[in-house]
């Protein structure tokens, strides 16, 4: 199950990537590193801290292959791409959530503490968006939104592990864990939700 949400996750964050890069009116090559990068950034830290090899997306070729042919498909018809900024948070807060539960998920079955699986999970789905903001010349996302982000991942993955401490089936606490940091991020934006000192 970690592995679809893996891949579902992949999608929306490389959907995400192909969008700015566009915006940014690079040609094909660049619009398919973007789409890479952002796609899979976190994840590959992730693997790298826990010294997973191969590497997620080199065990599974067909992961990028499908965003190559997501960003010739960006293409062919640009309007797909041109959506207003809004447009993209919920896709955005999906993929959060996704990326988030399930490198937590990895980080649980490689043997690591509750803490540091959180810190993992956060890793795995902010970080992918970190990386492609420096590529494209932008202060990283993650450092100039108003509302709560990495912490709605974080709190996410918290809620996922201790439902699986209190005996949960793990699908429903990976369900669960996407559904917390998923409406945890829309509902700061809808309500301006945000840590003391702005962030």
């Amino acid at each position: 199950m970690l592995q679809l949400i893996e891949f579902l996750g992949i999608i929306t964050f490389a959907l995400s990537g192909i969008v700015e890069a566009r915006r940014k009116r690079m040609d094909l090559v660049g619009v398919y590193t973007v789409a890479l990068i952002t796609a899979f950034g976190g994840g590959t830290v992730r693997d790298l801290f826990l010294d997973r090899t191969p590497l997620f997306w080199v065990a599974n070729a067909w992961y990028a292959i499908l965003i190559l042919v997501m960003a010739v498909a960006a293409f062919l018809f640009p309007g797909l791409t041109r959506v207003p900024e809004r447009a993209i948070l919920l896709p955005d807060a999906l993929g959060l959530g996704l990326f988030s539960i399930a490198g937590a998920g990895f980080a649980l079955d490689a043997g690591t503490s509750m803490f540091i699986a959180a810190l993992l999970g956060t890793t795995t789905g902010v970080f992918g968006g970190v990386i492609r903001d420096v590529v494209i010349n932008e202060i990283p996302f993650i450092f100039r939104s108003r509302y709560l982000y990495a912490t709605a991942a974080f709190i996410g993955c918290w809620i996922y592990m201790l439902l699986i401490r209190a005996g949960i089936e793990k699908g429903l606490a990976v369900l669960i864990g996407i559904a917390a940091v998923v409406l945890l991020r829309l509902a700061a934006l809808r309500f301006g939700l945000r840590l003391p000192g702005g962030h």
